[in-house]
């Protein structure tokens, strides 16, 4: 999570300590469910897990774009840890994840900041 708090410097303003927290308890999860998606080398196992928790995050009023930051940043750290011959298989598990994450973004009720002039046109004002 420390990779993503570090690429988005708004990150930690956004968020209090304790949502911060939660979020690092997720990456934990996040975590284990890659570690279990490589082991078994099957990559829809995370995208499944991204599935999952879309709506938790949705009414917790995360945007699914921090989540994304977070997976992509677990991806970096884990080039670091692993054996270069298991990358791919990281790679698929976190597109997997991310796919399944942005598709949940574009439905109605996602925290992430709107455009407004869009949203002005919606409303029919």
């Amino acid at each position: 999570m420390e990779v993503a708090l570090d690429a988005d410097p708004t990150f930690r303003g956004r968020y209090a300590e304790l949502a911060l927290r939660e979020l690092l308890s997720d990456t934990e999860t996040m975590a284990d469910r890659l570690a279990d998606a490589v082991a078994s080398d099957e990559p829809a196992t995370l995208g499944r897990w991204a599935e999952q928790v879309a709506p938790r995050y949705r009414k917790r009023g995360v945007p699914l774009d921090d989540i994304v930051g977070i997976a992509r940043g677990l991806q970096a750290a884990t080039a670091t840890v692993i054996q270069p011959a298991a990358m791919p298989a990281v790679d698929a598990a976190i597109e997997a994840a991310v796919a399944a994450l942005r598709w949940h973004r574009r439905l109605g009720g996602d925290a992430r900041k709107r455009n407004p002039v869009i949203a002005f046109i919606y409303k029919g004002a």
